[in-house]
């Protein structure tokens, strides 16, 4: 096909679209219900998470648009995390995936957030070893620097997809044998069923960081993409540290959640924090 040839094809599908479209309609009305349309596809499972919307061209054909109020369109949808646009030639325009709501008011293990949300978890287990505790690692969980901990790396998925990198420390001396256990499920569930102790009170910072090349690969997203970093120091019933993590989430699939009760809190000063993690 030559370029005149294409030039005029696009000039008759314009045309088209136009025919299509309420004369009386004004832009910003098109737009709205151009969007409403496509919503109504996505939730009513014409189009499912993970699925391309096709071509700027063939979209417009579709919602009988003009390719510019289709792109309107698409940059409101993509704001709102409902779309993604993946640039060059293997990109494209997706449906978004759900995006998992983190509580971090609620003490439960990350595969229960996701069955209760009814996302299917999974996990992919990096790295399980013994190792020395530095700084921050033995004042978070009061033991000596130099202490053994075990150290545990995993990837965690929602629907076969990445969803978060974990590093979780804990003290050795309290965890006899959890290297030989299974690690690919609940580490709350495993060590209450296994050593009787559980989570009672959990200390969590959330901060935002850019992926690095290493942990971009593994969550297959692009390198400096947004990650919400978030610092958690987990105690017993006996008010003992016996947990620190450091999980990586993914910002385009997760959301967090707080819950706050209206009383009046002493505001920690930064100096009293200093020697935090």
């Amino acid at each position: 096909m030559t370029q005149a040839q294409a030039e005029r094809g696009e000039a008759l599908l314009a045309s088209r679209a136009a025919a299509l479209r309420p004369a009386t309609m004004p832009d910003g009305r098109l737009a709205e219900d151009a969007r409403r349309r496509l919503l109504d596809l996505i939730s009513a499972g014409a189009l499912r998470p993970g699925d391309r919307l096709g071509t700027e061209r063939e979209l417009a054909i579709r919602l009988a648009v003009s390719r510019s109020t289709l792109r309107q369109v698409l940059a409101v949808l993509a704001q709102s995390g409902i779309i993604r646009r993946v640039p060059g030639r293997a990109g494209g325009t997706f449906v978004a995936h759900a995006k998992v709501d983190r509580d971090l008011s609620v003490i439960v293990g990350l595969p229960e957030y996701l069955r209760r949300q009814g996302f299917l978890a999974g996990t992919q287990v990096l790295s399980a070893t013994m190792g020395s505790a530095d700084e921050p690692t033995g004042s978070s969980l009061a033991i000596p620097a130099g202490s053994l901990v075990i150290d545990i790396v995993r990837i965690r998925f929602a629907d076969g997809i990445p969803l978060s990198l974990e590093r979780a420390r804990f003290p050795a001396d309290s965890f006899p044998g959890l290297l030989e256990l299974p690690l690919g499920g609940s580490i709350y569930d495993l060590l209450e069923q296994r050593y009787g102790i559980r989570p009672v009170e959990v200390v969590e910072h959330l901060e935002v960081a850019e992926a690095a090349a290493d942990e971009a690969a593994l969550l297959e997203i692009g390198v400096g993409a947004p990650l919400l970093a978030i610092t958690r120091i987990s105690s017993s019933a006996a008010g003992r540290p016996f947990e620190y993590s450091y999980d990586l989430f993914r910002s385009d699939r997760t959301c967090v959640t707080f819950r706050t009760k209206a009383e009046r809190a002493e505001i920690v000063s930064r100096e009293s924090t200093s020697e935090g993690p």
